[in-house]
């Protein structure tokens, strides 16, 4: 079985020039860390809110580095610079709204300005790219709402078996 590559990309113009420590980043493999039973490497990128540079790091994850999985965080607020879900889906062949629907509706037990937040998902070939929000606890909010419903998504685009500590989270998968 082959180990699972996970892109995980951090949009930041201030955590890319240094001004403070990318935690979201942190967040994402410490929580796929505490999901996740079978081997997997991360993939990291640090990069400012540029849509050209979301784009081009988006397609070298999916289409160079075969990360089955992209997991981005920040910029998809209302701010000029957030332009997270464009470059998502400038890049994706077909997109999965239903990631964002659940994130937002989840968000919105904790605080009423979920609503703002314009995070999505697509496929880009045999990948599925998933957009975070930026704070560390939105992430594990949000993460703990769809994770259920990544490994059959991977499954079906052929990617590798995630297997998943089901004390931690459970993944569903249909009955054979």
């Amino acid at each position: 079985m082959s180990k699972a590559r996970i892109g995980i990309v951090t949009v930041s113009d201030r955590a890319s020039a240094g001004i403070y420590e990318d935690l979201s980043g942190k967040a994402i493999i410490d929580t796929l860390s505490t999901y996740l039973t079978s081997e997997w490497e991360p993939v990291y990128r640090l990069i400012p809110d540029e849509q050209a540079q979301i784009e081009a790091t988006l397609i070298q994850l999916a289409d160079e580095e075969g990360c089955s999985l992209i997991v981005t965080t920040g910029g998809t607020g209302p701010a000029k610079r957030d332009v997270t879900p464009e470059a998502t889906e400038a890049v994706c062949d077909r997109m999965m709204p239903g990631f964002g629907e659940l994130m937002r509706a989840e968000s919105l037990k904790f605080v009423p300005t979920a609503i703002l937040s314009r995070q999505t998902a697509g496929l880009r070939g045999s990948s599925l790219i998933v957009n975070l929000p930026g704070k560390p606890k939105s992430i594990r909010e949000c993460l703990d709402a769809v994770f259920p419903a990544i490994p059959y998504c991977i499954d079906l685009m052929d990617g590798p078996y995630l297997e998943c500590d089901e004390s931690v989270i459970k993944p569903f998968r249909p009955k054979k």
